[in-house]
């Protein structure tokens, strides 16, 4: 049953050193506050989970909260590499992690099972690719109806999902507008169910009832935070901050001025900058 917490205490309550967590949201509804929250309580020995990491989880890699990571296509949309995740891979700073690269369709089915309660998930893929040479997760078996041979993975069952969203009413219902990507299976295979949203409204009435992706007894925690997806872009309330992540390559490519930048913006970031970011955002 969906509670409502501040920012702060979803985090707390729901994200501990060790866990298993998946930062979820494709191209769109990214949870930069969620995860940002994250950072400053300092958890520690994640396994961080995410269909495309972006620069959310470059600022956790390169923050030293990730001992590993389970990815498919991993980059800064539109601009080239994740700099931290690669300073971390290449010459273990500020640590070494672990990585497990997928497909994207393998990284969707996963999410499917895990809200399936399967151990695995079965499906058509791999097929002429060499990824399983250095993905020892990547089996194949043979259909017991048909012959064929198909790739089996490990399911994804996170200890908590995080995802942002555009409302949620009161009882906890969330509704998300455009993309959906795999929000909604990636909380179903979690534990706990963290979602952060713009708003809270009286009822979902007047919206269509697709758009309710998630049901209030499935979800833990709901945090009201506007602007929480931003730099990415919520739907019909503010768009891409594109220069953020043209920006970010410059602020990503050098380790003092990342340390600088997360220090001032993300550490030392006050309720005021927020607000005022977020009203600039809405303008």
């Amino acid at each position: 049953m969906a509670q409502f917490q501040s920012l702060h205490d979803a985090v707390a309550n729901n994200l501990f050193d060790g866990d298993t967590v998946a930062f979820e949201g494709f191209t769109h509804l990214i949870p930069h506050a969620a995860a940002h929250e994250a950072i400053r309580q300092g958890k520690r020995d994640l396994t961080l989970i995410r269909m495309t990491p972006d620069m959310i989880y470059d600022q956790m890699i390169g923050m030293g909260l990730a001992k590993k990571v389970v990815f498919s296509y991993a980059g800064n949309p539109g601009v080239g590499l994740l700099r931290r995740m690669r300073d971390a891979i290449e010459n273990e700073y500020p640590r070494a992690i672990e990585t497990v690269e997928h497909s994207h369709a393998a990284m969707a089915n996963a999410y499917e099972a895990g809200a399936s309660g399967l151990p695995c998930a079965v499906f058509r893929g791999y097929k002429g690719a060499d990824l399983a040479r250095v993905n020892p997760d990547i089996r194949s078996l043979t259909c017991p109806f048909t012959g064929e041979e198909l790739a089996a993975i490990p399911s994804h069952r996170p200890d908590v999902t995080f995802i942002h969203a555009q409302k949620a009413d009161r009882e906890g219902n969330v509704l998300i507008e455009g993309i959906i990507g795999v929000q909604k299976e990636a909380l179903l295979a979690a534990q706990r169910a963290v979602v952060t949203v713009e708003e809270v409204v009286d009822d979902l009435r007047g919206s269509h009832p697709n758009l309710c992706i998630v049901p209030h007894w499935a979800i833990t925690s709901i945090a009201v935070v506007p602007g929480g997806a931003h730099p990415s872009y919520t739907h019909t309330y503010y768009a891409r901050d594109n220069a953020a992540y043209l920006e970010w390559d410059r602020i990503s490519a050098d380790r003092d001025l990342f340390a600088q930048w997360m220090d001032a913006n993300v550490l030392k970031a006050t309720p005021e900058m927020f607000e005022t970011r977020v009203k600039d955002l809405l303008a």
